[in-house]
């Protein structure tokens, strides 16, 4: 078993002895563990490594710094390589004193070409007494389009694949363990290169170094964590120190020594979740840090100002809330702290308030009903459609430009996700929900990993709603999770995602047929009529003559299947249009209006309009 922390680090060091070329991509700009696990930048690890293995030098190469790893009189003695062999062939020369060196060194020859470095590097791996391993940095700026190629970048390409293929073997029982002149690629994914240089081919090794593991995590923070100035010192807390690399989960080693540098900067920041918080989002305090007792307990109040007619709904929520702040909720505060921090599925007709239950939460949660962030799955259900939600794959047609979803994140991690009508989906939609509420990420079409651990999200469907009939509350709401389960074992063939879900998190919604319920949403949705009113024609106040009565006729006229949206189409047909005619025919002003009243006037099922 490999005693390095790095699980890269052994498979590298048996690929130098092997291979004439190695790519070496993924977290390239991260710090690494060397062989001492202690965490250092990258290059020097793959030095050490090297000079370790018996190489004589690790020469570094990019088109912007030139060479480095070697001293100036060490380059120029590789560079007469080729004038010596030309000028010797077939006969030994001095190779000098060898003397590896302990560290990186910069020459200072910042103009070197592509063209002059693989000359030298082409004669140095065709002489076997050499032993000399190049480092191409950044090769990300060595070739411009992997699969449009400048005539320039093509002899590049047949040069370095033809120095690889042509390398003298070492054939000798002495040498066959001794290490071989190398070609080293470091690139940030090996699609920045062209595929004919190493698919198919066994001179090429592929090593990606992926973010680092828990284990990786772990001994950075243990390594650095005299840097860390918080309350607690997590080194001598095995409970502590767990919770805090779980918490840097997606974090690079480069992340963790910032973090314990901006712990000395911030130093009011005390807690590691929001050190975090500050470090990625630049909040002080996470909103889920600011939930407490008192707030909680005028959740209800406050949902259900704005949500009429649900208290079963709101009060499901509510208790949701109050398992994940007590720590007794099962995918709220899994083991993963990853995954996002609750989801519900609301089911019920259309027009019931599901959406805006779900907006009033993101408000309750984050402070502002724009962290509600809503996908209509109705335009989500062709076979692709996953590829709008996370981005195209490299190589497609705007995979630049990542994913509606993706994006959406990166830009307001802290957010509630809304997806109506789950069930119009595409299947794979849904594969996608799945590794969300698993394993809390997606991965963009760029290549960037998405944290979702900061977000609730809540479904939203209407899935029985035509065929379930009016009745009790229990009846309906029992039929409505039984015309769910259905669905998505017999129809989508998804029960997977119902069971990370959560049954107890099902939450029915009432069908409305209640007069006085419905007279209250219609009042709602009066006030901001009222304060638009104040606001453009500074008005005093809008009354009505008899409100209870108009309220009820504008009840009277409302198709109940269509719940709340059918109060709003009812109040802009019998009071917003002929208001707004009344405004514009009878009012040349604005001014006209200024601290007056405007009085409803009901004559019938009409209403009309007095200024008083």
């Amino acid at each position: 078993m490999s005693n390095y922390i790095n699980p890269w680090l052994e498979n590298f060091e048996r690929q130098i002895l092997l291979r004439r070329a190695i790519i070496i991509s993924g977290n390239i700009v991260d710090l690494a563990f060397s062989a001492n696990n202690k965490p250092e930048p990258l290059n020097m690890v793959i030095n050490e490594t090297l000079l370790k293995k018996g190489y004589q030098h690790a020469v570094f190469y990019s088109r912007v710094g030139g060479i480095s790893g070697v001293s100036p009189s060490e380059w120029d003695n590789l560079q007469a390589v080729g004038l010596q062999s030309e000028a010797v062939v077939g006969d030994d020369y001095d190779m000098g004193d060898f003397e590896p060196a302990t560290s990186l060194q910069v020459t200072g020859k910042t103009e070197l070409t592509p063209k002059d470095f693989f000359a030298v590097t082409e004669k140095v791996i065709a002489d076997p007494k050499r032993k000399v391993a190049f480092i191409i940095d950044w090769s990300n700026y060595l070739f411009g389009q992997a699969n449009s190629l400048t005539e320039a970048e093509r002899a590049w390409l047949q040069q370095i694949s033809k120095t690889i293929r042509d390398a003298q073997l070492s054939m000798g029982s002495h040498e066959i363990d001794k290490p071989q002149s190398i070609l080293i690629f470091l690139c940030s994914g090996t699609s920045v290169l062209p595929p004919s240089l190493y698919l198919n081919n066994p001179l090429f090794s592929e090593i990606t170094i992926s973010l680092p593991s828990i284990k990786e995590r772990e001994q950075a923070l243990l390594e650095l964590g005299h840097i860390f100035s918080l309350d607690e010192d997590f080194r001598v807390q095995p409970q502590l120190l767990s919770e805090i690399v779980t918490q840097t989960d997606g974090l690079t080693i480069r992340d963790i020594y910032n973090l314990a540098r901006l712990s000395r900067q911030e130093q009011q920041v005390s807690n590691i979740n929001n050190l975090v918080s500050l470090y990625k989002f630049g909040k002080r305090q996470s909103p889920w840090e600011q939930l407490n007792h008192q707030k909680l307990e005028a959740i209800k109040k406050t949902l259900g100002y704005r949500v009429k007619g649900q208290e079963h709904a709101i009060e499901a929520v509510y208790k949701v809330l109050i398992r994940a702040y007590t720590g007794l909720s099962g995918l709220q505060h899994s083991s993963k702290a990853k995954t996002p921090k609750g989801a519900l599925f609301f089911v019920g007709p259309t027009g019931v308030g599901k959406t805006e239950l779900a907006k009033s939460l993101a408000q309750f949660l984050f402070g502002d009903e724009d962290a509600c962030i809503r996908f209509d799955m109705s335009e989500f259900n062709h076979e692709h459609a996953d590829q709008r939600l996370v981005g195209a794959p490299p190589g497609y047609v705007g995979f630049e430009q990542g994913g509606q979803l993706t994006n959406a994140v990166k830009a307001r991690p802290f957010s509630l996700l809304l997806f109506d009508e789950i069930e119009k989906a595409h299947p794979r939609i849904l594969d996608k929900f799945l590794q969300i509420l698993e394993d809390g990420r997606l991965t963009d079409g760029k290549g960037e990993t998405v944290s979702f651990s900061d977000t609730f999200i809540v479904f939203t469907s209407n899935i029985g709603a035509s065929d379930i009939v009016p009745s009790t509350i229990e009846q309906v709401h029992e039929e409505f999770k039984i015309a769910v389960q259905n669905h998505f074992r017999n129809e989508l063939k998804r029960p997977e995602l119902l069971g990370r879900i959560g049954e107890a998190n099902i939450i029915p919604f009432n069908f409305m047929q209640n007069d006085d319920i419905l007279k209250e949403i219609a009042s709602a949705k009066l006030r901001p009529l009222e304060t638009r009113l104040k606001e453009k024609w500074q008005i005093k106040a809008l009354i009505f003559e008899n409100e209870d009565k108009a309220l009820q006729t504008i009840v009277n006229s409302v198709n109940k299947q269509h719940g709340g949206r059918g109060i709003l189409n009812i109040l802009t047909q019998k009071l917003f249009d002929p208001l707004a005619d009344f405004l514009f025919i009878n009012i040349s002003r604005p001014e006209r209006l200024k601290n007056q009243t405007i009085q409803i006037i009901q004559a019938g099922n009409q209403f009309d309009f007095d200024i008083i």
